[in-house]
């Protein structure tokens, strides 16, 4: 907009002429002196255009610019609100992580249906699932027991098989930072290093239940509902040793034995001491 030579009256000092102005600036020549002003906040309260229609189109462009301002506030505002949410997250992390003791059953073991055998891989992440009744009805599952020191164990069963047939996937370790209380939307990523994905040679010859007992009903190899249990931190342990039996592969074996390594040092388990698995299998 070019306002070269227009008119304008001022409050204090008259009537002048606009002899330059850019996007932040305006210079006006009055009668006596020329003065610079703040550009286009000078209009509207202090000084005003002859000019009618030049008039309507500043008075766009300063809404314009006051419809800018506010959304820029807004944002730093919400900016401010998220940044007051994540230092409380973070003071809550680090107070759960200060407090934390080991639980003795602190692993999960997933139910992957179909698709979830592929995603569970290829994104690294589960999905804990909704909660199907009370208040929180619909929302996320908080998985409340993993901390740093926890697996996931991804498994499936074929339709076609019983559950007894129940293969073991892969495992991976949670995400370094992950605490199950204050995770909001359900979803469980997978540690950096520590993630192990078997084929389907290794899988066939790794069976859930060899590990895994109820102990209510120790005879009994059933899973009818929900996406996940908690189970023992030695079963994982167990299990963790076993993968590693299995690769032939040097690079793989070294992989799994760090992973077993790093899982019993978090766990405090001595790798020495370990029981034989004595699952639901072990005892038919």
């Amino acid at each position: 907009m070019n306002l070269i030579n227009k008119k304008v009256t001022h409050k204090r000092f008259g009537v002048g002429s606009i002899v330059k102005h850019n996007d932040s600036s305006i210079e006006i020549h009055f009668a006596s002196e020329n003065k610079k002003f703040v550009f286009p906040d000078v209009f509207g309260t202090h000084l005003k255009l002859h000019d009618k229609s030049d008039a309507r189109s500043l008075e766009e462009i300063i809404q314009k610019k006051e419809n800018e301002r506010k959304e820029e506030e807004l944002k730093k505002e919400e900016e401010k609100v998220l940044q007051r949410k994540k230092l409380a997250l973070r003071l809550e992390h680090e107070k759960l992580m200060k407090n934390h003791k080991l639980h003795p059953s602190s692993q999960m073991v997933f139910w992957c249906d179909t698709e979830e055998q592929t995603t569970s891989f290829s994104e690294w992440k589960v999905f804990s699932g909704v909660l199907k009744s009370g208040n929180n009805k619909g929302k996320p599952n908080k998985p409340s027991r993993l901390h740093p020191n926890s697996a996931v164990l991804l498994t499936a069963v074929d339709s076609s098989k019983l559950e007894k047939e129940r293969r073991i996937l892969g495992v991976y370790m949670v995400k370094e930072d992950f605490v199950g209380k204050i995770c909001e939307d359900g979803y469980i990523p997978a540690h950096s290093i520590y993630r192990l994905q078997l084929t389907e040679h290794e899988s066939d010859q790794l069976l859930f239940w060899k590990y895994y007992l109820n102990e209510k009903s120790p005879e009994k190899m059933t899973w009818n509902t929900g996406k996940y249990r908690y189970f023992e931190n030695l079963w994982m342990a167990q299990i963790l040793l076993d993968i590693m039996s299995l690769k032939s592969d040097p690079n793989e074996r070294e992989q799994a034995q760090q992973f077993f390594q790093h899982f019993c040092k978090m766990n405090q388990i001595s790798a020495q001491e370990l029981p034989k698995p004595n699952g639901a299998l072990m005892r038919i």
